[in-house]
């Protein structure tokens, strides 16, 4: 490690960017643990003033998967949001997970206990919420739950190890780094279709031709909400399609649509969070998120090729969310999990 520190560890002039072999050995010493951890966060610092080259994610991501438990149990579509949680917004992706199972696309959700740098409240804290025990929850009983609905939830840590074993050298350092991106892109289900949140629009192209390497059917990178890979739905939402190797930029306007709604300033507690999530699956809840779960499954719906049009897919999921299947696809996957002892929460 001490000759990558040397490369990359220069200076914003003087780095430079490490080749795909030595990216792969530096994943190799940081996730085994080899290098200290003195030398693993000087590296994840001076990477993250550096800035990541195409090569140097691709070969993180590589040897992640390589210690991953990665099960290709449905082909299907990959939710790959922020680690670091929301804290400031509704996390569409969750309801919108179930609604588009009962479109007949099944879904893969990953996340982890909160992280920096925004430490917000993640998938793992909502699910918890439901009173399932995530961090109990076994590789075995998640893949049950997904073959019952169609719903996939791997909690990063146990489904790749490593990534729990870095945990607090990343709360120390207390910011951005190179994992923010690479966790994201394990794909536990092997799946052909990916929808990616980033914050910045300056790494569209970076993202694009990392994804494209990664060789996915096709993807959506989205500058969604919080950095996540839900659309707005007060407001157009820049994206980037990529299919056949190539990108091209978009604009998903919730207005054309006839869906665009003021969202309203709430306290996103988990509790809060899930709460809404039901009221949603029921076809209720507040115009905004039943809306932008709408939005969501729709644009979905259409890079998987569903659906024809963002327009069928949002009458699509109008009717999946008012008829009440998509309640019945997440009380299928909540009950599968609940039924298991060991991921079940017990009474205080």
């Amino acid at each position: 490690m001490i000759n990558i520190l040397k490369e990359v560890a220069r200076g914003k002039r003087g780095a430079r960017d490490l080749s795909y072999e030595e990216a792969v050995y530096t994943a190799e010493s940081i996730l085994g643990l080899t290098a200290s951890p003195v030398q693993i966060g000087a590296f994840l610092i001076a990477e993250r003033i550096k800035l990541e080259s195409i090569e140097e994610l691709e070969a993180f991501v590589s040897v992640c998967r390589k210690y991953a438990h990665r099960e290709p149990l449905q082909q299907g579509l990959d939710c790959a949001g922020p680690y670091d949680g929301r804290k400031r917004s509704f996390v569409s992706t969750f309801p919108t997970a179930f609604l588009l199972s009962a479109a007949g696309l099944p879904v893969t959700l990953h996340g982890a206990a909160s992280l920096p740098p925004k430490w917000g409240v993640t998938l793992q804290d909502i699910i918890h919420e439901t009173g399932i025990n995530v961090t109990q929850l076994t590789r075995r009983e998640a893949v049950t739950a997904a073959r019952e609905s169609g719903v996939l939830f791997a909690a990063a840590e146990q489904w790749c190890p490593p990534l729990g074993a870095i945990r607090s050298l990343r709360e120390d350092i207390g910011m951005r780094t190179i994992f923010n991106t690479v966790e994201k892109l394990v794909d536990y289900s092997c799946s052909p279709f990916i929808v990616f949140g980033i914050y910045h629009n300056t790494v569209f192209d970076l993202l694009s031709r990392l994804i494209i390497k990664l060789g996915y059917q096709k993807a959506l990178i989205i500058q969604g909400v919080e950095g996540s890979e839900d659309l707005y739905i007060d407001r157009p939402t820049r994206v980037y399609t990529i299919e056949n190797g190539l990108s091209a930029l978009d604009i998903i306007d919730p207005e054309s649509l006839g869906l665009d709604t003021e969202v309203p300033e709430l306290d996103w507690t988990a509790l809060q969070q899930i709460t809404t999530t039901e009221a949603v699956l029921q076809g209720g809840g507040h115009m905004a998120f039943y809306n932008q779960t709408l939005l969501n499954g729709a644009a979905r719906l259409h890079l998987a090729g569903k659906v024809n049009s963002l327009e069928e897919g949002v009458y699509t999921c109008k009717h999946l969310l008012d008829n009440g299947e998509a309640w019945s696809v997440y009380t299928r996957w909540k009950s599968a999990l609940l039924g298991s002892k060991a991921a079940s929460i017990s009474p205080a």
